[in-house]
């Protein structure tokens, strides 16, 4: 059975998107509905700064996306930046607890982990995993050094991921930091923002996570992205269903640089047209 290719960008509401991916007239925050009509899938960032959202505003999220959309939303950085893992049963409970109104909706939940969090604290991780459950998809993005250098750190990691059925987050930073910033605001932003970690290729459960961190220049990402098509492909070929999430340097380009790099997915992977953007859709009326 053939795996499917979930992809996202790494929010659903930016004022920058009215009169493009949104209508250039409407609230962005109503705008969910809009954002899966094309995209299968979202990040969710949002978790990670505010926490647990309300039981309400879930339920509202669910009814407003088909069945077969995915969020992916990040642990709250109090249980992973805050606490480190450590003390955190009761946190983790409620934030699971809050999100129950998506059930089948929810992609891997993301543990994204501060870049000083080592090899040292790797028990931590362990512990966590083994009270995951057994339901729920799993995501884990490391960024301290131990975990690039291929040694016993990596390795050990990369077995505890494979024995709790986790997958391991792949960002890929590479277009970014392909040139200096040139006095580019957005670029000068995210190069001082994201981590500078090599990339490691590896599926190690069912739903692998690619965050595929943009260049302003399109030729930059598209040569990036070339060697990602064959790795998709042969996932999804493996029954593995990967989750591509799309950002670009200040996130204003992210919709369109996903349609484009879909594009090229499409004409590999016998694909479906990407739905129209909704704000272009209306500027086609007139």
């Amino acid at each position: 059975m053939k795996g499917r290719l979930h992809l996202g960008l790494p929010m659903w509401a930016n004022d920058d998107w009215r009169g493009h991916l949104y209508p250039p007239h409407t609230s962005v925050d109503g705008n969910l509905e809009d954002y899966a009509r094309v995209f299968s899938a979202v990040e969710g960032n949002t978790t990670f700064y505010s926490g647990s959202p309300r039981a309400a505003t879930v339920a509202a999220w669910a009814r407003r996306v088909p069945d077969d959309f995915r969020f992916c939303f990040k642990l709250p950085a109090r249980i992973t930046h805050e606490r480190r893992l450590q003390g955190i049963e009761a946190d983790i409970d409620t934030f699971l607890e809050s999100l129950e109104p998506l059930k089948g909706q929810l992609g891997p939940l993301m543990v994204q982990l501060p870049r000083d969090f080592g090899a040292a604290e790797l028990p931590k991780l362990q512990t966590l995993l083994g009270r995951w459950p057994s339901d729920l998809p799993c995501a884990v993005e490391v960024r301290h050094p131990d975990f690039f250098h291929k040694g016993e750190a990596e390795k050990n990691l990369n077995a505890m991921l494979i024995s709790h059925g986790a997958n391991r987050v792949m960002l890929d930073v590479r277009p970014l930091f392909s040139t200096p910033a040139a006095g580019h605001p957005g670029m000068l932003q995210a190069q001082a923002e994201k981590p500078r970690c090599p990339l490691h290729v590896i599926s190690t459960s069912n739903f692998p996570v690619v965050r595929f961190i943009g260049h302003i220049e399109d030729t930059i990402n598209l040569r990036y992205f070339e060697p990602w098509i064959a790795r998709l492909k042969l996932w999804i070929s493996q029954g593995i269903s990967p989750f591509l999430f799309v950002h670009t340097a200040d996130n204003k380009g992210s919709p369109e640089m996903a349609r484009r790099l879909y594009a090229q997915l499409r004409d590999q992977l016998s694909l479906p047209t990407l739905a129209e953007f909704a704000g272009e859709r209306q500027s086609s009326l007139f």
